[in-house]
């Protein structure tokens, strides 16, 4: 089975692919005239601005959700795969995939509060409604649908589940089958809460998990301060094969470096665009501005610490697929470099410390998987309510199963399966948004006028001459009068 989800990875992760990622955010960062850069005063200020309704949650809710997907194991078990299959270097290419991946987020994320809807009551968008009402190919958006609801009920929550139980194993010698049971019981009592809650418990976690890790990153290369420029240093060498060492990782710096990245922003593969589509803003920029911003957050600073942190301390392994180990300092699987590089600093603290923070990261990422899978639900099922009562009972109970079955697997097995459904996720994706571009880029322009001539923007579709926006068209009711300064 591993062999053969080996064979369609290395189809699926092509080189194609990889410069598909960064050759669209290259593309998106020209024609928006770098919005990554030129707005980030706004991506900050909107992040922590805005309200909520009956129907949608403000744009931090929004953004904490997002960012409570993003901040995961791709930060940590990610960025120490990264390092160990392609090297230090990987981890110049993960910021060159997030530079580029904020144009391609602050794309999707437009268009998917452009073409958003409300279903049962709450609104819902992502990937699948942009397909059909910007594409007008519905088809090709119930696959997409398909694909995601697979990838989020299914595949992904084995990653998370796995790398906390191996953490737990390791800080506590508590069995991975018994911590998988303790967090889909967990993971349970809040998804039965439904969506409110779902966003609810993302708003009052992430920003204390997220600073708490920050802390004691800075703690641990603090401690080891005279090896933080030589770890700069090694990156950018090994990135462009100056480094003797490693000289001839460049292409497995580039595929993994881009690879893990977007596994930890979902820059560009679609997967954080639904939590968006809930967010209560009155122009769709807004939201696309706040999601640019957390993928700064979630590579540029939460991976980057990471990284640092396991470098300075030497707690890696160098050791590419079908090449002989250039590195071997620890003799251990990736998944727990980061866990030995803060005991390594934290002595008898360090692995019970990352295996909490561990918990918390991925629980709020597995919250964030099952509303993804359930909106692709609602989107599959459309407002037959009696349907969906039904269909999300089943999905809830796969998801909790797929969490327990996740925890007792191989590591590299489950990395694998969710590597698999990333990479065809990605292709939907990418191809999609490209074929897209100029509504997001008319939204863009609207945005912009309208806060040139001092107003708070407001969408009109009608104006700009985009179709397919129905809710906006029909349900948004704006109010022209309300201050500048909110969503």
């Amino acid at each position: 089975m591993e062999e053969v989800v080996g064979r369609l990875n290395g189809y699926v992760w092509s080189s194609a692919l990889v410069y598909s990622f960064l050759g669209l955010g290259l593309l998106y960062s020209a024609v928006t005239r770098f919005v990554q850069v030129r707005l980030f005063k706004d991506m900050v200020k909107l992040a922590f601005q805005g309200g909520d309704s009956r129907a949608g949650v403000s744009s931090f809710a929004a953004f904490s959700m997002s960012l409570g997907s993003r901040v995961g194991t791709g930060n940590v078990a990610g960025v120490a795969t990264a390092i160990a299959l392609g090297g230090p270097g990987a981890v110049f290419w993960m910021w060159v995939a997030a530079f580029l991946g904020s144009a391609t987020s602050f794309i999707e994320i437009t268009l998917t509060q452009t073409y958003k809807t409300k279903v049962n009551g709450q609104y819902r968008g992502g990937t699948p409604y942009y397909i059909a009402k910007g594409l007008k190919m519905k088809w090709l958006a119930i696959i997409s649908a398909a694909l995601t609801l697979v990838v989020m009920s299914c595949l992904w929550p084995g990653v998370q589940a796995n790398t906390v139980a191996l953490s737990v194993e390791k800080a506590f010698g508590i069995e991975p089958s018994v911590t998988g049971i303790a967090i889909a019981c967990l993971l349970a009592l809040i998804i039965l809460g439904g969506t409110k809650r779902i966003a609810k418990a993302a708003e009052i976690m992430v920003p204390f998990m997220a600073i708490g890790y920050i802390l004691a990153c800075v703690f641990i290369l603090v401690f080891n301060l005279g090896q933080v420029p030589e770890a700069f240093s090694l990156i950018f060498s090994s990135a462009f094969g100056l480094d003797a060492t490693f000289g001839g990782l460049i292409g497995s710096a580039i595929a993994m470096g881009v690879q893990r990245g977007v596994y930890s922003n979902g820059a560009g593969i679609g997967s954080e665009t639904f939590e968006s589509g809930a967010a209560e803003v009155s122009h769709p920029v807004k939201q696309g501005l706040v999601q640019a911003f957390s993928v700064y957050i979630d590579t540029l600073l939460i991976c980057t610490a990471t990284a640092l942190m396991i470098l300075v301390t030497g707690m890696y392994d160098v050791k590419p697929v079908g090449m002989a180990p250039i590195i071997e300092n620890i003799g251990t699987q990736p998944s727990l470099y980061t866990q030995m590089a803060i005991e390594s600093a934290l002595p008898g603290l360090g692995e019970i410390f990352l295996a909490a923070a561990l918990f918390f990261f991925c629980f709020t990422t597995l919250l964030s998987y099952y509303y993804k899978a359930e909106t692709c639900l609602a989107f599959l099922v459309g407002n037959s309510r009696t349907t969906y009562l039904l269909a999300s009972s089943a999905l809830k109970l796969f998801l909790l199963l797929a969490i327990v079955h996740g925890s007792i697997k191989t590591a590299a097995a489950v990395w694998a399966l969710g590597d698999l459904g990333m990479g065809l996720m990605a292709w939907v994706n990418l191809t999609v948004i490209f074929f897209l571009t100029r509504p997001a880029l008319k939204a863009l322009k609207d945005y912009e006028q309208q806060k040139k001539a001092g107003k708070n923007p407001t969408f009109t579709p009608n104006s700009i001459g985009l179709k397919g926006a129905d809710f906006w068209e029909h349900e948004y009711q704006s109010n022209d009068s309300a201050p500048l300064q909110r969503c």
